[in-house]
């Protein structure tokens, strides 16, 4: 049996592909899956599968599901789709996504094929893509190079927990934008993106989820004065905040804002 050669070699988990159906012998095949590899404490992630139907319940290995058309469509994948994900897919359960390109573009100039892929969005909407999408395990898709090439972002992606202690919806209009923030301990992330069909949006944020006796150091990444035509500009910043705190944020088309608060 392979899953106790893989349990043997040390492996941690398996990611399962290409199911890409939901006919009765395949919605049983995956609670086969589910308890063959807990029998050898392997983590699952179902990927080419339908959305979950809750067997992560019974079977919490199963980290993730795709069930989604994420960033591996790549052209095929636009903010005006993806902002109906929080409301909609990601309302059931975990969705394995892929974010984390860090080649990006708007749409109207989009080129792109792999080796050399690209996603449509700012690089700061990839990054508050890891906050506002919840799933239990979280990718580093792009090419491993390109991650080398941007430590900021890197650094940003690589600290987002997949579970979370508290979330709050600070703004949100289906299919429009959302912006939420999440609690893992005592860091606080947020994340907010946006879809195109306006050419900026701006939103104040109130830090009154914060504890009141406390000051924090606040690591943010807002989309830079032309990401709205030159995608991959962002801008980081570091701020000192506490709960009484309010700041004006704003996202280009397609663009996004992401923070830790620690």
């Amino acid at each position: 049996m392979c899953l106790k050669l893989f349990s043997d070699w040390g492996v941690a988990g398996i990611k399962i592909d290409f199911m890409d159906r939901s006919d009765q012998w395949m919605v049983n095949y995956y609670e086969r899956v589910a308890k063959e590899a807990a029998k050898y404490h392997l983590l699952i992630d179902f990927h080419g599968s339908f959305k979950p139907a809750g067997l992560e319940y019974r079977y919490p290995n199963i980290l993730s599901y795709e069930g989604v058309r994420g960033m591996e469509q790549m052209g095929g994948c636009y903010p005006d789709n993806s902002l109906y994900l929080p409301f909609m897919r990601n309302a059931v359960g975990p969705m394995d996504y892929t974010p984390g390109a860090m080649i990006s573009m708007q749409p109207e100039v989009y080129r792109a094929d792999r080796p050399n892929a690209a996603s449509i969005g700012t690089r700061a909407y990839q990054l508050a893509l890891y906050v506002v999408f919840e799933s239990g395990v979280q990718m580093l898709a792009d090419n491993p190079t390109l991650y080398y090439r941007n430590p900021d972002c890197t650094d940003f992606i690589t600290k987002v927990p997949v579970t979370w202690d508290e979330t709050k919806i600070l703004d949100a209009k289906i299919g429009e934008y959302v912006v939420l923030a999440r609690r893992k301990g005592d860091k606080w992330f947020i994340g907010a993106i946006c879809n195109g069909k306006e050419a900026s949006r701006r939103f104040t944020l109130s830090f009154d989820f914060l504890d009141k006796a406390r000051t924090y150091r606040m690591t943010s990444f807002e989309d830079g004065i032309n990401a709205d035509r030159q995608a991959m500009d962002y801008r980081k910043k570091e701020h000192q905040v506490n709960s009484s705190d309010k700041l004006n944020i704003k996202l280009v088309r397609n663009g996004g804002w992401a923070a830790v608060v620690e």
